[in-house]
């Protein structure tokens, strides 16, 4: 009896997945996004074998290289140089920009990621305990969210830092706690508007215990908000990630992430504006492909968008 009533349920959990997918790779602009987080993960992963050698190592007979990407084969042939020898141009330390944009990727997206799952497991397990159980827990943990609102994130973050310490370690704690109180206010309301259902109240006097209800019922309901909500906060956790290393709160110079190498051509832009364009792009480009499929999820798990 189980098994036949289980069979349509599996089966119908597996067309929405389909129908899903199917909505997701119709979206020009969700192909889009994808295409870039994908070339971003793979450039980071794989820049050991793109570009050898070590980002931090300092070469001064290489220094304040214009990109060879857009030097004219006169210049080139003057410094003895290539079209590919160093594409993005390099820094004061002659220190090869495109291998430093690609390590940074990696620093970015293992925090920007890492510093959203700790948010979003947080906020979830708080928002369960507020929604469902109400009461006194409700009520201090919907204070907690109005508290952690009544602040802009990146100032949060910069004061959160201030009082642990400067280091990267520190800025993921600070991004992830910037971003709880979104969780828990999406996964709250689920549970409020499905603890009251019929489905839910009938699992209850048939036996169902309360921690069945929550990880059968409510928290699978709550997965197409949270995975919206999570390729939109890695595009925001990003940004964080490069403002804190810009301002000299996460991670360190010579660390090759993208808010310190903005910071390191700051007072050079003029004469040397390579410095910081090729970062900046690389922030640019990798928010906006998590925004793009942040809003292509979002119409794919919504049938009411189109």
């Amino acid at each position: 009896m189980s098994d036949a009533a289980t069979a349509p349920a599996a089966e119908r959990g597996t067309s929405l997945s389909r129908d899903v997918a199917k909505r997701l790779f119709r979206h020009p602009t969700g192909l889009l996004g994808m295409a870039i987080i994908v070339l971003f993960v793979l450039s980071a992963f794989f820049a050991p074998f793109l570009r050898p050698g070590d980002p931090l190592k300092s070469n001064l007979r290489t220094r304040n290289i214009p990109p060879t990407l857009v030097m004219s084969p006169a210049d080139l042939e003057t410094r003895g140089l290539s079209r590919g020898d160093y594409p993005l141009g390099t820094d004061a330390q002659g220190r090869d920009l495109l291998q430093r944009v690609l390590y940074g990727g990696r620093i970015s997206l293992r925090v920007g990621l890492f510093a959203v799952a700790m948010a979003m497991s947080v906020g979830t397990l708080l928002g369960l305990l507020a929604g469902y159980w109400g009461g006194r827990v409700d009520m201090f943990i919907v204070w907690l969210i109005d508290i952690l609102l009544a602040f802009p994130g990146i100032l949060l973050a910069i004061s959160i830092v201030a009082v642990l310490g400067s280091s990267l370690t520190n800025a993921l704690i600070a991004i992830s706690i910037t971003q709880v109180p979104i969780y828990i206010r999406i996964v709250r309301s689920v549970t409020l508007q499905l603890r009251g259902s019929e489905y839910v109240q009938a699992a209850l006097a048939l036996g169902s215990g309360s921690q069945r209800v929550i990880l059968g019922h409510i928290l699978p309901n709550s997965l197409s908000p949270l995975l919206v909500q999570l390729t939109m906060s890695t595009g925001t956790a990003i940004l964080d990630v490069a403002a804190l290393g810009f301002l000299g709160l996460g991670a360190q110079p010579p660390a090759a992430e993208w808010g310190v190498m903005i910071a390191d051509g700051y007072n050079r832009f003029r004469e040397a504006p390579w410095l910081s364009i090729a970062p900046g792009l690389a922030i640019f480009l990798s928010v906006i492909g998590f925004n793009l499929l942040g809003d292509a999820a979002r119409a794919a798990l919504d049938p009411r968008l189109k």
